[in-house]
This record gives structure tokens, sequence and C-alpha cells, in this order.
């Protein structure tokens, strides 16, 4: 299996959340499809952390009485059981003395110590983390047949029973862009990569957030729509269309493919944990063709398809942004 993230990809180092709550699904999945593993609490204390810096998600500066790993195990608990106060931990903890030693405990910490760890010393991004570990393992075990402490959330991709009532309209899609570049972000963003050298002064999502936004706007060139980005975007720098066009057709084919299966893998693990993966689907794909090509298709057959008519012509692969238009827009909720 590819764990940890961090070695699996380049995209990642051990700061960072997304490789953290992917590493918790690759491993939950293994370790609860093992006959001897019964129960879900087991898993936390077993769950490898070591490799993972926490650092950068704490906000504490001075020394503390508890690690943020040893942290991470017990808000982890306390979700996966589903309390809403520390207190409710603590008493479990305390009748609990092998569960302590499992967590590496010398003593149980008290509620005050853990409030403000949680409310304090916890990032909002670590604490968002530490319910997606806890959904995961919950629905993980729930999968392989297992007891669970408390019913998995399984999250819904919907926008209300509005949405049931008619098709949204392009108004109504473009008013969703934000919606739909932010959740784009946090899960695809970390799987593509642009080789842009040192010294460069916008941030690389940028890049990405711009593609977002003509992706789901139609009849819409990079130039102009560059432009239009600078008014709408809440960046303080975004990149010009030519830049971005250069940028993005330095990607090989090979290289675009393997951020696809990339981000495709983590697009597919996130639906994993919505009710909607459990029903059918239909799933459309959509090729626009571009100039005709009449070269030696040798050794390229799968990047130059056939055209519609019925001729010997070929059309020649989608432009890397016409591609990487057609992967946001086909990644909306």
């Amino acid at each position: 299996m590819d764990w940890p993230a961090y070695e699996s990809t380049p995209l990642f180092d051990r700061t960072s959340l997304p490789a953290l709550e992917s590493d918790v699904r690759v491993v939950a999945e293994t370790w609860f499809d093992h006959g001897k593993h019964e129960a879900a609490e087991p898993f936390v204390s077993t769950l490898p952390l070591a490799y993972v810096r926490f650092d950068a998600h704490d906000q504490y500066t001075s020394s503390t009485s508890y690690e943020m790993e040893t942290l991470f195990r017990l808000f982890v608990l306390k979700e996966l059981y589903g309390w809403g106060h520390e207190t409710a931990l603590v008493e479990y903890l305390t009748q609990q003395p092998d569960l302590c030693e499992r967590l590496g405990l010398e003593s149980v910490p008290n509620q005050s110590t853990l409030w403000r760890s949680w409310h304090h010393r916890f990032t909002a991004d670590l604490r968002n983390t530490v319910k997606t570990a806890a959904r995961t393992i919950l629905i993980k075990a729930q999968n392989a047949g297992i007891s669970v402490p408390r019913e998995p959330e399984r999250q819904s991709r919907r926008h209300g029973d509005k949405s049931r009532e008619s098709d949204p309209g392009d108004q109504v899609v473009l008013e969703q862009a934000e919606t739909v570049t932010e959740h784009v972000s946090r899960i695809a963003f970390p799987t593509f990569s642009l080789d842009r050298g040192e010294g460069c002064e916008i941030h690389e999502n940028a890049y990405w957030d711009l593609q977002t936004y003509l992706g789901l706007r139609e009849n819409l060139a990079v130039n102009e729509g560059a432009w239009s980005f600078i008014h709408e975007s809440n960046r303080n720098r975004t990149p010009l269309g030519h830049a971005h066009r250069e940028h993005i057709h330095d990607l090989s084919i090979e290289q675009i493919r393997t951020m696809y299966r990339q981000a495709i893998r983590q697009l597919i693990d996130e639906v994993a944990e919505t009710e909607e993966f459990f029903r059918a689907g239909i799933v459309a794909v959509d090729i626009t063709e571009a100039d005709p090509f009449t070269g030696d298709r040798t050794g390229h057959e799968d990047e130059i398809i056939g055209t519609k008519e019925q001729t010997e012509s070929s059309a020649s692969l989608l432009s890397s942004v016409e591609l990487l238009s057609a992967f946001w827009v086909g990644s909306v909720p």
C-alpha cells in the first residue's frame, strides 16, 4: 500500500494534514480487513503517527505536559464515541488503565487541559483532521463488518432538497463557484504540481484557482479569463494568462496522467465517505476535439483520437489547459 503518503508522492510532506488523512484511510482499511481486529477503539492507539510533524499545527510555543501525538489520539477517541464534552473522555480514560498505557499516558489529563488543547492549541485545520480521521475509522470499521461506538455520518453532497426540484441554471452554478473551488482545492490541488523553479512570488495554488475559474465558465479564453479573475479573486497576486498557459503547457502527458490518477484517487476516497457512493451512478466523459491531426500516430494512439465523422482524420489531444478544465468541471460535487 502507498503509505506514508508523503513518501509515495512528492506533493506532500510530514506536516501535511491531507497526507495524514490519506494515511488514516489507507491504514484503517488494511487494519480492519485483518480477521483478528474486532473493534474500532484499538486502532486509535495502533495508528502510526511517529512520522507526522505536528509542530506546524501546534499553537503553543512553551513546553507542555502532553505531546501533540498523544492529544491527537485522545481527541480521535473522543470523536469515535461522539462525546460532546471533554469530561466524558476524562471519565472514560480514568476507568481504562490498559487503554491509557497503550496511549502512552502516565496520567489522565484533566478536563480544562483537554479543553484548552482542543480550542487553543490545535489549529482549526487540525481539529477538522481529527474529525475526518474519526469518521474514516468508523466507516472503514463498519465496512469491514466490525461494530462501532456510534453510527458514522455519511457526508451528503446535496445542497438541500431544493436541488431535486429542478436543475440549477448557469447562474446558480456560478454562484456556487467559490464553494466548489474551496472543496476542489482541499482535495485535488495537493496532487497537482508545476515546476516553476525558485523565487516565484505567486502561490502555485493561484494557478489552479484560475484553472478552476476557467473550467466553470463557458467560452472563456485564458487571457480574458485571467483578467476577469483578477477582479473576482480574493488573492493579492494572480497569474496572467500567458504565464498560466506556459506553465500548463510545460507539463508532459505522463505528468498530467500521473497527477490525474492521484487526484481521482483522492476524489474516490473522499466520495467513499458519502451516502451517494453506495448508490448506482452514471459517469459521462465529454471529449472536445482540437484541430485535426494529420501526422504519424505511431506510438501515440492513446493520445490522438479519431473524429466523430467517418473519415481517416484524427483529432489531436486536448491541450493541457482544456484537459485540466475538464477535470475541474467533472470534479464538482
